[in-house]
């Protein structure tokens, strides 16, 4: 009879080929899938042309319309995404002096993006039917409801409902250019992301990465988990084949979504207010609805992948670690974002700042001010602002619709990563030192709910086993791992 053990890394081993399969394949067709616009609004046309009136709205040959004016600028290429990646790091922008010929084109690119994204505001500058508001209006009462009565992240909710309620009451002009109050608040902090990277600040003074230090290869998890963020990419492809135009996620859009998938409400904003701001709104609810459900979500997924052996697995007690080594740590984080990927600093600097300021114990006032008063004070104000885009010029239209959808396949996605990568560890681990599969879960950025949920699922199976110090490496992994992968986004796309 076949080892059983045999049979599971098998499985594993499967798992992982079709997925590398189906990225390869994906690869292959989402420059057309994402964006057709070859070369020039005239090549656009004359490709339009080219193509049945039938044929239009669907497969891989649709026109995208809010790409027609990128002449080519996105398209998929993996050389030109390694030469942007390069040209976007502080080493060569250390080595590198810019010619007054690349000052101009960046200027002309900057002014160029600006045309784009007010035609893009534009789009939803129509005004809807009454009824419309009237059913945001109750959507934002069912937000209410989740947070107050179900207790889905009622510190988000509740301040994103009420926000969807009074931007949608007729007459109010609460969201309205220049002095409506939610409007006001919008601007100052949550289009230019100066809230979300308040949060990274206040999430820094409350983090200790001493699970992370003290074991890093969980690291690796916590990389694993944002398979989902990289996953959902495809997914987008996979909408935008459906016929009739339905969805028409241009890859900004798409990398905004994506980003759903590491679990981290800042985040999710931070990158959809660079790249797809006529999204934020739906992509934060989504996100924050998702990071709630944690509890709901990742246990029957950790269950199926795994058996009650591996659940039962002990780990061991996680070393002592220095006060010198977390000092040092967020120090050598920012400095590796210096020196590598520079447009994550934004979020990774906020969040050395604040695990620095904790960890130095010399402004324990400060600290503490970050991690209580004023994580208070800009969560209230990021939340009303992001309900202040629940209109229904945003929110009713297909894409909101298929928002939703991908962001539970993203989660699903990350968690599987996570345990799935375990489990390929423990492989080419020693008998006494195998890593409890559980904790990979944890490699997405709820924290520390996830961790949490993790500790539990091992209660389950052994109620001696407790991983939840374990299961906080990958769990605070995964803040940098997404924030990483944004950075990589906003460098390729921003």
């Amino acid at each position: 009879m076949p080892n059983s053990k045999a049979i599971n890394n098998k499985k594993i081993a499967i798992v992982m080929i079709a997925i590398l399969g189906i990225a390869g394949l994906m690869s292959l067709v989402t420059k057309k899938v994402y964006a057709q616009d070859s070369s020039s609004p005239a090549a656009v046309e004359a490709s339009v042309a080219n193509v049945s009136a039938s044929d239009q709205n669907s497969g891989i040959n649709r026109i995208i319309p809010s790409t027609k004016d990128w002449n080519g600028k996105h398209d998929i290429n993996a050389k030109d995404f390694l030469i942007n990646i390069w040209h976007t790091t502080g080493i060569y922008k250390m080595i590198h002096t810019e010619t007054p010929e690349e000052i101009a084109a960046a200027e002309a690119e900057k002014a160029h993006e600006a045309e784009l994204k007010a035609k893009s505001e534009n789009e939803f500058a129509k005004t809807a039917p009454g009824w419309q508001y009237l059913l945001m209006i109750a959507i934002g009462f069912l937000i209410v409801y989740l947070g107050a009565g179900r207790g889905f992240e009622p510190l988000l909710l509740i301040p994103i409902g009420f926000g969807t309620i009074l931007v949608n009451i007729p007459g109010a002009g609460m969201g309205d250019l220049p002095d409506g109050m939610l409007a006001i608040i919008y601007k100052a902090g949550v289009g230019n992301e100066f809230f979300p990277m308040l949060i990274f600040m206040g999430i820094g003074a409350m983090t200790d990465f001493g699970p992370l230090i003290a074991n890093p290869k969980m690291a690796l998890l916590g990389g694993a988990a944002q398979l989902g963020v990289f996953f959902t990419l495809f997914g987008v492809s996979l909408l935008n084949l459906v016929p009739g135009g339905v969805f028409d996620y241009n890859i900004l859009q798409a990398a905004a979504i994506a980003i759903i998938g590491g679990a981290d409400g800042p985040t999710s904003i931070y990158v959809s207010a660079k790249l797809a701001p006529e999204l934020m709104a739906v992509i934060a609810v989504a996100a924050y609805s998702y990071m709630a459900l944690v509890p709901m979500i990742q246990p029957p997924i950790m269950k199926l992948l795994t058996t009650k052996k591996e659940r039962a697995i002990r780990m061991d007690q996680l070393r002592p670690v220095s006060k010198t080594e977390k000092v040092l740590f967020p120090l050598l984080l920012l400095v590796l974002t210096i020196l590598l990927l520079p447009t994550a600093a934004p979020l990774i600097g906020m969040l050395a700042f604040g695990n620095f300021a904790k960890q130095c114990g010399v402004v324990e006032r400060i600290s503490k001010t970050m991690e209580n008063e004023m994580m208070n004070i800009v969560s209230i104000l990021l939340s009303l602002g992001v309900g202040s885009q629940m209109t229904p010029e945003k929110i009713i239209n297909g894409r909101s619709g298929g928002i939703i959808v991908l962001g539970l396949v993203a989660f699903c996605v990350a968690t599987a990563g996570g345990v799935l990568m375990a489990k390929l560890m423990n492989l080419f681990l020693p008998k006494d030192k195998k890593i409890n599969p559980l904790i990979g879960s944890a490699g997405v950025s709820a924290v520390p709910m996830a961790a949490r949920v993790s500790n539990k699922v091992g209660l389950e199976s052994d109620p001696s086993n407790f991983l939840l110090m374990n299961a906080m490496g990958p769990n605070v992994s995964g803040v940098i791992g997404t924030a990483i992968a944004a950075g990589v986004f906003i460098a390729t796309f921003g």
